[in-house]
């Protein structure tokens, strides 16, 4: 398709994050920018269910600091199904750099956001990212 928009391969998302506010704002900036928000919830056992019942997601959104748990753990269950992790957090454990497949740092714009996950997808497969947004480390991919 010349001079058309390029097919995303990531899609679906699932969001998980506890703060209400940032929930709703990623939730509608991802549903402005044409992403299908797949669900957005606030605890690890609700994303872990999310996952063991087999829907379609391409990249998981998720906060390290949770209420109820660690982020981490929503990364270790995406991991049994090959689904791409970003986290979202104001702060990174290193451990969680095995886990994702990058990191945006909080607080971020809105942009920042689209961005990041544009960065991702072109990791993903294999291409190197146009730009990459401020706060945004991207990871290697787990071998």
């Amino acid at each position: 398709m010349l001079f058309g928009k390029k097919k995303r391969h990531i899609v679906r998302l699932l969001v998980v994050e506890d703060e209400p506010l940032v929930a709703f704002d990623n939730e509608h900036v991802l549903s402005e920018a044409k992403y299908e928000v797949v669900a957005t919830v606030d605890r690890v056992a609700d994303a872990v269910d999310i996952l063991s019942d087999g829907q379609a997601i391409d990249l998981i959104l998720v906060d390290v600091n949770l209420a109820d748990g660690s982020g981490l753990d929503v990364a270790r269950a995406a991991r049994q199904r090959d689904i791409p992790v970003m986290f979202v957090t104001g702060s990174l454990p290193p451990e969680a750099v095995e886990l994702a497949a990058g990191c945006l740092s909080k607080p971020y714009n809105q942009r920042d956001l689209l961005s990041a996950i544009v960065a991702i997808e072109a990791g993903l497969q294999g291409k190197p990212p146009k730009r990459l947004p401020p706060g945004f480390r991207l990871f290697a991919p787990a071998a």
